[in-house]
């Protein structure tokens, strides 16, 4: 029998992580025997959705079992969501979905909107019960709408892995112990195998998290192999409890599919959007940068905030008439501007002319001229030259910034970004082959 487990919410900003739930069934369903017919999977939703706990993931198990052991599988399953999760937390929520068979229409369709939407309990409700699936599900059974998404994301486009490994309970909390030069070392030597893992313009490692929860660090690749090679390398100053290869859609883009391209703004959801920059970009205090785009029906404003680093730079140096490609999450900003798209990545399709037109200068002492009346000339404030007859002028500045694509800085990129060294790395389909090799331990 084809069993798809899918979950989601067991963690809380506390502490806990669905994808260490899925750890620990991975090794009990291997002391058991049992087959897998994928990676564990790590999918991840979403990114704009308000409630999330942190990067909006949900997991999935893929194996093959025996008829006979459903109901101890099933057993299995709760008992170490139950004894793992932090219910009784705020906002936590956990689901559990078992689909015998594979997943079909209603979850399909429901997988892929729960990329780009916030999807209503209710339609996690109604998909559940037009397939062959059961749930369990505690509080407000909210995680049911990424326990099923997580069932019916195959990941049969374009995917990548990451390997996780976590700490004994007794660290949990206190500074994960990864030796920096370690990480530095790795990055160069398997990159563009691995992505992500370190960001050399700021000099910070990429791979440990800051929170209580028991993930010691992430390794992000192109294949099993290659983030199982990077671990190797990695030197790590505290025990490791365990370690599990995922697959996964981090770094894939996979929230700005083609058909989102010029679609309504809606808030908490990606858009792609086309139009011409309107005015000039204004910094604000803190650094962030805001500019109006111009799309063919109304306009929207659009913000790159401190934390993107170089990328916000390149958004500065946009000028009216500049064509662009947009991408990122809709949010509220403030009553002038209730919905700004924060910018995930700019694609700069065509560089218009910065112009500036300005008064002429004096020929004497250089200061610019003021009018002395419409078509009367222009005269100097200072030397009382004038009037001059000569026009305005016209001054076209070189442009700084080049056609093509930005995004922000590593430490800035969301789990979903693709970033520039995949480009050229997509895959376009799975094999489904089953995991070979060690690939989790224990």
């Amino acid at each position: 029998m084809k069993l798809h487990i899918g979950i989601d919410d067991t963690d809380s900003k506390n502490g806990g992580c669905t994808t260490y739930i899925a750890a620990l069934l991975v090794d009990r369903f291997s002391q058991l025997g049992i087959q897998f017919m994928d990676y564990p999977n790590i999918i991840r939703l979403n990114p704009n959705i308000p409630f999330k706990t942190r990067g909006n993931a949900a997991v999935a198990l893929r194996v093959q079992i025996p008829d006979g052991i459903y109901e101890f599988v099933r057993e299995t399953v709760i008992r170490t969501v139950e004894e793992n999760c932090r219910l009784g937390d705020e906002g936590t929520d956990p689901a559990i979905v078992l689909l015998r068979g594979n997943p079909k229409g209603p979850i399909k369709k429901l997988s892929e909107e729960a990329l780009t939407n916030i999807v209503p309990i209710r339609r996690a409700i109604r998909a559940l019960r037009r397939s062959n699936a059961s749930a369990v599900c505690y509080g407000s059974a909210l995680g049911l709408v990424g326990a099923l998404s997580a069932v019916g994301q195959t990941l049969s486009g374009d995917y990548t892995f990451e390997l996780v490994a976590y700490r004994t309970p007794r660290n949990r909390g206190k500074p994960r112990l990864v030796d920096q030069d370690s990480v530095v070392r790795m990055d160069a030597v398997t990159a563009p195998d691995t992505f992500n893992n370190y960001d050399s313009d700021h000099r910070r490692i990429l791979i440990t998290p800051h929170g209580p929860d028991p993930v010691l660090l992430g390794l992000r690749g192109e294949t099993a192999e290659a983030v199982v090679r990077a671990f190797r390398l990695v030197r790590i100053r505290e025990p490791v409890e365990r370690w599990v290869v995922f697959r996964t859609n981090h770094g894939t883009d996979a929230h700005f599919p083609s058909a989102l391209l010029n679609q309504r703004i809606e808030l908490n959801r990606p858009v792609k959007l086309t139009g011409r920059v309107l005015e000039r970009p204004v910094r604000i205090a803190g650094g962030h940068v805001f500019f109006p785009l111009k799309l063919k029906k109304g306009t929207v404003q659009c913000a790159a905030f401190e934390p993107t680093g170089r990328f916000k730079e390149v958004v500065a140096g946009l000028v009216p008439g500049d064509d662009v490609m947009v991408f990122g999450g809709v949010r509220k900003n403030d009553s002038e501007h209730p919905l700004t798209v924060n910018l995930e990545k700019l694609i700069i399709r065509r560089l218009g002319d910065d112009v500036t037109i300005e008064n002429p200068r004096c020929s004497r002492c250089g200061k610019h001229m003021k009018s002395v009346g419409e078509g009367q000339g222009f005269r100097c404030v200072r030397c009382k030259l004038g009037p001059s007859h000569v026009g305005k002028q016209v001054l076209r500045k070189p442009r700084l910034i080049r056609p093509g694509l930005y995004i922000p800085d590593k430490k800035a990129q969301r789990h979903l970004t693709k970033p520039l060294t995949r480009y050229g790395f997509e895959k376009r389909k799975w094999s489904r082959e089953s995991p070979i090799g060690t690939w989790h331990k224990p």
